[in-house]
């Protein structure tokens, strides 16, 4: 008789199993089991793995976050089997899952077209018919590289070379053999919802000294009915693309004169100065100084700072007189450099320091989108430093500072992580274990709900990082707000206390709307470029319908202007139908249609940007309802 074991399953039942019973067989005893993977003591593990001792087993569910990882890892792999079956001369490399999807890495120099999709998600679904059983095996590194390198598969030679393991696991199905750690779906057949939706370039392994490769991605979900949603939901960000309206609203540009640095034309200026303007009414009210810091400094700053050594690769140099320079990728060592200009007391703290400055960072050309990752941009950037008893207070405010913007910009939902120490860090632990406490309290207090994510703090201090939900539910990291004792010692910065001695202040990093260029992309894709009536390039557009009409146009242009209103007046000689689509497109908040009847009573008949038609009214009574409605705190006043 063999062996037996005793196998937990989820929901508390124990029941005794011969050893070496598979994950399955143990599952099967689970009511509405719909299981394509197992969770064995807590790790994601093949239906068909053999259990070896006493373990608590429960069904990975496709339609969890396990199971849909699941589903994305296989169907890689289902579309490598595809590629290989149509382009037997293409070279697999890796296929690993990311957000919402997967994609897979191919050596293939003709390169794939829109139509090539449409035949490999045709083979795909050829293979998910012929439902191929999925199978695991173990061979050593040696077997592994001499059955690929016979495959002509040199890509998957050079990962197992260097891999550290001297044992791999590979996955077959049917003719199909791919190196994989797994888990992976019991069949094909379980892969019935899955899209490729575009093909990019990619350098073997990230780097742009490799071969060019192919790179497919698609998606998979446990539905049909879940992938028509998100397919739905790509459709609807690809109308919001940033990129798509930037350039229809007229906001701005790129050139390759300057690689992946933003051309803000005269509307995008207006978007971005407005902007600065809000932050900086918020430093009045919150009690910080602007400071203005140059652009290049000796390359000694920057390794004082420790930049150096962890953004080396990311900063731009130059030399001057034999002098090596760096152009500020950050602001923080010239504050710090300011702060030290001066002996600083304890009444003299907090010193909050902010800084527009345009910062300056080598994003690789591979990994730049947009507005959202530049490699020139601004900060609304800020660093108090305080002692620690003022650390609580400081957050606090920072803290009402983040939530309170992020309402007025229309986003209603934030989500607030807690960043711990990581395992490389500096600084003692009694400073660490009153930081962290501190940062808990500040957020206990506020009420809001937060999550932690153990370990990923900054090697300086903890954090708190503040992401919004868009209008489609995905998530940005916003706002941050840092605690660091490194740079303080660093730099050598003091403040004498109450009772003459000298003590290190506290330095927090903080932002509100991050990097300018990043928001005004996510601004942008959040309301679909209809922007708030007080932060649109042009508030009001006055449209003739015919040229009788354009004195008075004209007049009431500049009178919206002289009160300090954004008003054009479309005085061309082209019909009204044209006109009123060319400012509906521009998502211009407010047009107005002067006819003979308008210049006749000297009135206005405004239409709003959702079509809604608001009754006639004078000028003044025009201005008055724009004022009420102009101001970012009621920026809701206007669809």
């Amino acid at each position: 008789m063999s062996e037996q074991i005793t196998v937990t399953i989820a929901g508390g039942e124990c029941v005794t199993m011969p050893h070496g019973s598979t994950a399955a067989a143990a599952l099967e005893h689970a009511s509405g089991n719909n299981a394509i993977a197992a969770l064995v003591d807590g790790r994601a593990v093949d239906l068909s793995l053999p259990l070896e001792s006493d373990c608590t087993v429960s069904a990975v569910d496709p339609q969890s976050s396990e199971g849909l990882e699941v589903l994305r890892h296989s169907t890689a792999h289902l579309l490598a089997q595809a590629v290989k079956r149509l382009y037997p001369e293409a070279q697999v490399t890796i296929g690993p899952v990311i957000e919402d999807g997967f994609y897979y890495d191919f050596a293939y120099d003709p390169g794939f077209t829109p139509e090539d999709l449409d035949r490999i998600s045709a083979e795909m679904s050829k293979v998910v018919k012929e439902r191929l059983e999925v199978t695991r095996e173990v061979m050593s590194k040696a077997d592994a590289v001499a059955l690929f390198r016979s495959m002509g598969e040199h890509y998957k030679v050079d990962i197992i070379e260097g891999l550290e393991d001297n044992i791999v696991s590979l996955y077959r199905q049917g003719e199909f053999v791919d190196l994989c750690r797994g888990p992976h779906v019991p069949n094909t057949r379980c892969l019935k919802a899955f899209k490729l939706t575009h093909v990019a370039g990619a350098y073997w392994r990230g780097d742009e000294h490799n071969a060019m490769l192919q790179r497919i991605y698609g998606t998979a979900f446990a539905d049909r009915k879940q992938l028509k949603e998100h397919l739905a939901r790509l459709e609807e960000a690809r109308k919001r693309d940033h990129r798509k309206l930037g350039k229809q609203l007229g906001l701005f540009s790129f050139h390759p004169e300057a690689p992946a640095s933003p051309f803000f034309h005269p509307p995008g200026a207006r978007v971005y100065n407005l902007l600065v303007d809000y932050i900086r009414g918020l430093y009045v009210d919150y009690g910080y100084d602007e400071v203005v810091t140059p652009q290049i400094l000796d390359v000694d700053l920057w390794h004082q700072s420790g930049h150096y050594d962890n953004y080396k690769d990311n900063m731009y140099f130059t030399e001057v007189e034999g002098r090596e320079l760096a152009v500020k990728p950050m602001n923080c060592p010239t504050h710090c450099l300011i702060y030290a200009d001066s002996i600083r007391s304890y009444r003299d703290l907090p010193i909050r320091f902010a800084d527009f400055g345009r910062l300056h960072r080598y994003e690789r050309s591979g990994v730049v989108h947009g507005l959202t990752r530049v490699r020139s941009f601004s900060q609304d950037d800020a660093h108090i430093f305080c002692t620690p008893d003022q650390m609580r207070e400081e957050l606090s405010s920072v803290i009402r500072m983040i939530l309170d913007t992020h309402k007025v910009f229309g986003f209603e939902e934030t989500r607030i992580y807690l960043a711990t120490r990581p395992e490389k860090s500096i600084g003692d632990d009694a400073m660490w274990e009153k930081a962290e406490r501190t940062l808990t309290e500040v957020l206990e207090a506020s009420g809001e709900s937060y999550e932690v994510n153990p370990g990923d703090g900054a090697f300086y201090g903890p954090k708190v990082d503040f992401c919004v939900l868009d209008a489609m539910r995905r998530e940005w990291q916003l706002s941050t707000a840092q605690l660091d004792f490194s740079m303080p010692e660093r730099f050598d910065l003091k403040f004498v206390d109450n009772t003459g001695g000298e003590q290190r202040p506290v330095m927090v990093h903080r932002a509100i709307l991050g990097s300018l260029e990043r928001f005004i992309a996510i601004l942008i894709e959040h309301t679909g470029g209809a922007l708030p009536l007080w932060l649109a390039p042009c508030q009001v557009k006055i449209v003739t319908v015919t040229d009788r009409q354009n004195e008075y146009a004209a007049e009431v242009a500049a009178s919206l202007k002289e009160s300090g209103f954004r008003a054009f007046a479309d005085l061309r000689n082209e019909k009204l139908g044209f006109k009123i689509r060319e400012a509906q497109q521009a998502k211009i908040p407010v047009v107005i249609v002067v006819g003979d009847r308008e210049v006749e009573d000297k009135s206005l008949s405004p239409r709003l940007r959702d079509g809604e038609q608001l009754d006639a009214m004078t000028m003044e009574e025009f201005t008055g309802w724009l004022s009420q409605r102009s101001r970012p705190q009621n920026q809701g006043g206007v669809p």
